[in-house]
């Protein structure tokens, strides 16, 4: 893949910044350094940031963390609002680079993919096929480390300044998992979806091109390779873990290997050969929401366009389960 360089004319651009700052106050306008933005000349600001990208001293760092406690309890590391506004003029000129490397079985953090699109293959995969290993990484955010990602940057991109900036946000957070302060990208990041959706591409085309395993599924650090031969599956898991362990430094949970005429458990469902299932801990999840949803609604705190724009997405949820394999 040729390497990208003369990016920074672009992302120095007004109108590249100008709608980096729309994204970035995008379904936010209720928050308070989103109001205090829009009180202001934005005109001065978006030439004061354009100035920043040419001189290298954009702001990067400085992260509010709160933690989150759906799906699962986490840690997010929420970056002050102009660092917002830097990585969405970014990633509208790098997204294209990153997506060049995508192979088609990756869907996380992709336009047109997304986890629905992730379990439709999910199921013709499962369909079609005895066995599956179902992998995922330990602590994938936090265990992501500093120099390996620095290098595989460098292998699609040669802007010297994109890579300074780049190099500074990483260097921004380390995961306090780990004493080695090399560690971690903060989930809330924008461009850390990017980074670690790459990072992870590298052993896509290890499984793809290497190990020619046809049907395989990964949304961001969930992993599934199916196939009819059971002992070979439990190899190409092996060579995976080996991958994982020797170039990345990632180190896999334990493995969920079965029989398809079982079920898979992925991303809050059961596949079956026929049809989705909720998992016990989504229907949890799912009551649970709807309980809150509703009182928050009842209550005053949501209009009617706030609660329906939260309750359909979860309904949306529950009628996938409906959905035949066909």
């Amino acid at each position: 893949m040729k390497r990208q360089g003369r990016l920074i004319d672009k992302i120095a651009e007004l109108e590249n910044i100008r709608y980096a700052f729309y994204l970035a106050t995008k379904g936010k306008h209720k928050k308070r350094c989103v109001q205090e933005w829009l009180l202001r000349d934005n005109e001065a600001d978006f030439e004061r940031i354009r100035e920043a990208f040419l001189s290298y001293s954009v702001v990067v760092g400085k992260y509010h963390s709160f933690k989150v406690y759906e799906p699962k309890e986490r840690w997010i590391h929420a970056s002050e609002f102009e660092a917002r506004i830097v990585q969405h003029a970014m990633m509208r000129v790098c997204c294209p680079i990153f997506e060049r490397f995508q192979i088609a079985d990756s869907y996380a953090c992709r336009v047109g993919k997304g986890q629905y699109k992730a379990l439709e293959k999910a199921m013709k995969n499962h369909r079609k096929t005895q066995w599956f290993v179902k992998m995922d990484v330990r602590k994938y955010f936090d265990s992501i480390d500093h120099a390996i990602l620095k290098t595989l940057l460098r292998r699609i991109i040669k802007d010297p300044f994109v890579l300074n900036v780049f190099d500074r946000i990483i260097d921004s957070f380390h995961s306090p998992l780990f004493e080695d302060t090399n560690k971690g990208l903060p989930i809330g990041n924008l461009t850390s979806q990017y980074f670690a959706n790459y990072y992870l591409g590298f052993v896509d085309h290890y499984i793809k091109e290497t190990l020619h395993i046809r049907y395989y599924v990964r949304y961001m650090d969930d992993m599934v390779i199916w196939g009819n031969d059971k002992f070979l599956l439990l190899q190409n898991h092996e060579k995976i873990r080996l991958f994982l362990e020797n170039r990345l430094q990632l180190t896999l949970k334990v493995i969920c290997h079965n029989k398809t005429a079982d079920g898979l458990p992925f991303l809050g469902y059961r596949i079956m050969q026929d049809r989705l299932r909720l998992t016990p801990n989504s229907k949890k999840r799912y009551k649970h929401k709807q309980q809150f949803y509703r009182y928050l609604y009842e209550h005053g705190y949501w209009t009617d366009s706030e609660y329906y724009g939260h309750i359909e997405p979860l309904q949306a949820f529950v009628k996938k389960t409906t959905k035949y394999v066909q």
